[in-house]
């Protein structure tokens, strides 16, 4: 059925149309508006020493702990701003383990680290080229080997290593990686659990070893870089620094 409209509804119901769309186009300009004026929260210029670049990743794990999280540079704009050019002031060398994704534990945002992560931060020529990268062709400032509690990937190794069954694959070559933390955890008997005591000696090797590279030594040397060793809590959510929190 339909309602019948003279000349004069119709321009009443017309008015009232552009009305309407006057008032939804107000009120998304408004709230564009809005967007525009609040851009994506920022932690401000990217740290250009060891020492700032290490009070940011820590500033931002406190963020992460108490859940005050920023979220800063995480949106389109930052990702325009970086199509021709990155500039990571921290290179973190983690597990794979999905609990501990190093942007989120630092509350970092896109460009502002170089992430690699193997299976108990076993380390290789190419794993040890790509934490290379940044200290020697940008100036990348700081790295860190972050381990964690409760690392599946330490735990396997070390059952393997106790008991002298290979682990099937190529998971046999994490095992031989981690041969060096596991004869130093064996030697410091330290009463607590040996697995994590293993998995803190894994971490602090392999940074020694980075720190004392042939190619980051010199950096080291001069202060353009440091090498920090660090331990995630799966039950707090806070990274223990384990050695080389650069002074100054």
């Amino acid at each position: 059925m339909s309602i019948p409209v003279d000349g004069s509804g119709r321009r009443t119901l017309l008015a009232g149309a552009v009305s309407l769309a006057g008032a939804y186009l107000a009120g998304y300009s408004s709230a564009e508006a809005v967007n525009k004026a609040a851009p994506t929260p920022t932690t401000g210029p990217s740290p250009d020493s060891p020492k700032a670049a290490y009070e940011r990743l820590i500033e931002g794990n406190k963020r992460w702990v108490s859940g005050a999280l920023q979220h800063p540079d995480r949106d389109p704009t930052r990702r325009e701003l970086l199509a021709a050019k990155q500039q990571p002031y921290g290179v973190v060398l983690s597990c794979i383990d999905s609990r501990v994704p190093p942007e989120l534990v630092f509350d970092t945002g896109l460009g502002d680290l170089f992430v690699m992560r193997t299976g108990g931060q076993a380390v290789g020529p190419v794993v040890i080229g790509s934490v290379e990268y940044g200290p020697m062709t940008s100036g990348t400032p700081l790295i860190v080997v972050l381990g964690h509690q409760r690392c599946g990937a330490v735990a396997a190794a070390y059952k393997a290593l106790r008991e002298g069954k290979p682990l099937p694959g190529n998971l046999q070559a994490i095992v031989r990686a981690l041969r060096p933390a596991y004869e130093q955890a064996a030697r410091e008997k330290s009463g607590t659990d040996p697995v994590e005591t293993m998995a803190k000696a894994q971490v602090k090797l392999t940074a020694d070893a980075l720190r004392g590279n042939r190619d980051l030594a010199p950096l080291v040397s001069k202060g353009s870089l440091a090498v920090v060793s660090a331990y995630y809590s799966l039950d707090t959510g806070r990274v223990e620094i384990l050695n080389g929190a650069p002074a100054a």
